[in-house]
């Protein structure tokens, strides 16, 4: 980690923060969120069904579309300014959303992982219509199936989205004395705010981690290390967050890719290696065989989005733009945060106060010094992250922190005292303060956690794990079909479903270039 007598503490950089242009300007922060959600029928199991036509196209609606499944539905708000907006906004799909399914007698699966799932077959790929877009977004996903089959696939997350508005990154710029390019300004600094996540984003999944349990038709009965629960439950008594285990979206095969976070350019040129050099043996499954493909082609990546990690730096792509290219021709936009569990307890998978808690954790992670991440440091990173996610809630347990052991619990501590520091320059310093006291109590306790609520409910209960989460499903479902619709917002929302069908429609009489004609031109950017 280098010099640590370099390094300002971060009650030095907020003092030097105070009554300026750049505390000014922190008040005015953006963030939106997208939510992922499996249908399915009364019994919790997968549904077959096509995307309810009531949506919309899920190719073209900017709010409702679906990710790998048919079945696999994903929210998506706009950016907005404060969490509050956001999470009403979500609720409004979810209320529109639960219309439609009501219809069909679906329900909208609350949790990150499945319930029960009958093999690959019972998995249908998501579907998007003839247009070459449509087929390129099928095709990957096909791509996906044959790599690492349809099952993980299936799991479902939260992913929130942040940035400060311009007229903090000037303020802060010229706070800095940095008189360089702006937009490379901009990515050095988100940068920076990702090496910090990646060293402390183990906090989060103890903290809001909510997969602690599984059906046992997930890992096809493979010896994983859980131990037997309700039914067919497989659970770790431990465990906050299997979804980002390496059951999970931690996948060994990418593992190889050594993709590195320490600046844009080297993450630009390693992604951009990832998706130009073939792997021996997805040359093996072949690209097209008998004039059917299996995969967009046999790199390591098809595209960039096959890379799973917990924090993407991106930007808004043109219409057929590589995201890779995007970066590296405007710079870093915002930052994705992806390794948030869906709290199987909350109707929208999440809250204000949780909230609250990711902005000012991710504030602290943009002003806290970061050093470059060392080889070594990644390796401790990966470690702390593997250890939490599968015993984050046993007592005693310790982390990699420089060259010493530390218990978790003290250095969740220490961050927590920083970012209520931190909380004083928020927009809603109260909330965020709230936010912060209640994330000290789940430290203090482990029981307060919702990997611990997960858990703790199936056994008093008295359920398995996917008899539970289709309880939940079902109380949730009527909650959304109770909230009120704001009458407005329910008119647009049905605009915008009819309109995204015509757009569908108008790009599958535009595109008729050649299906292999239009992806070799994709690939060749």
């Amino acid at each position: 980690m280098g010099d640590k007598t370099l390094l300002r503490s971060i009650s030095e950089t907020l003092a030097s923060l105070q009554g300026t242009a750049v505390a000014e300007a922190l008040q005015n922060l953006q963030c939106g969120i997208e939510k992922e959600g499996l249908r399915v029928t009364g019994s919790g199991r997968i549904t077959h069904t096509d995307h309810p036509n009531a949506l919309g196209s899920a190719l073209t609606h900017g709010s409702i579309t679906t990710d790998y499944a048919e079945a696999l539905q994903e929210f998506i708000t706009p950016v907005f300014s404060y969490p509050e907006q956001a999470l009403d906004y979500m609720q409004q799909l979810h209320s529109f959303n639960a219309r439609a399914l009501d219809v069909q007698n679906e329900y909208l699966w609350p949790a990150s992982m499945p319930g029960y799932l009958a093999g690959e077959d019972d998995i249908r790929i998501a579907e998007y219509g003839h247009s070459n877009i449509g087929k390129l977004k099928h095709v990957y996903r096909v791509g996906l199936a044959w790599r690492y089959g349809k099952v993980m696939q299936c799991i479902a997350g939260i992913h929130y989205n942040f940035s400060p508005q311009e007229d903090f990154w000037q303020a802060y710029q010229a706070h800095l004395g940095d008189t360089g390019c702006s937009k490379q300004f901009h990515s050095a600094q988100y940068f920076s705010l990702i090496r910090n996540f990646r060293r402390h984003s183990w906090l989060l999944l103890y903290l809001f981690g909510a997969s602690p349990a599984l059906d046992a038709s997930f890992i096809g009965g493979r010896d994983v290390g859980l131990k037997s629960g309700e039914a067919d439950s497989l659970i770790g008594p431990y465990a906050t967050s299997l979804r980002m285990s390496d059951l999970g979206y931690s996948n060994k095969v990418q593992s190889v890719l050594n993709v590195c976070f320490n600046d844009l350019p080297n993450y630009a040129k390693s992604l951009e290696h990832a998706i130009s050099t073939p792997l021996d043996q997805y040359e093996k499954m072949g690209v097209k065989v008998d004039g059917e493909y299996r995969q967009l082609n046999a790199n390591l990546l098809q595209i960039e989005n096959e890379f799973y990690s917990d924090i993407r730096p991106k930007r808004v792509a043109r219409s057929g733009q590589k995201p890779v290219h995007a970066l590296f021709e405007g710079g870093v936009e915002y930052v994705e945060v992806r390794n948030l569990d869906l709290n199987p307890f909350m109707p929208v998978g999440l809250d204000a106060e949780q909230a609250h808690f990711v902005n000012v954790f991710l504030t602290w992670c943009l002003l806290k010094d970061s050093p470059i991440i060392s080889d070594e440091e990644c390796e401790w990173i990966s470690r702390n992250q593997a250890a939490v996610v599968r015993e984050g809630r046993k007592p005693g347990l310790k982390l990699q922190r420089n060259e010493q052991q530390i218990g978790m619990q003290a250095w969740a501590q220490e961050i927590l005292a920083e970012l209520e520091q931190v909380a004083d320059f928020m927009p809603n310093a109260g909330a965020s303060k709230a936010a912060i006291m209640a994330m000290a109590e789940r430290v203090e306790d482990s029981s307060k956690t919702p990997s611990a609520q997960v858990l703790a409910a199936m056994h008093e209960r008295g359920v398995s794990y996917t008899e539970l989460v289709m309880q939940l499903a079902k109380q949730h479902q009527q909650f959304h079909l109770d909230a009120d619709m704001d009458a407005d917002l329910l008119v647009q929302m049905q605009a915008h479903a009819a309109q995204s069908l015509r757009d569908q429609e108008q790009l599958e009489l535009e595109q008729t270039e050649p299906f292999d004609d239009y992806l070799g031109a994709y690939l060749a950017q």
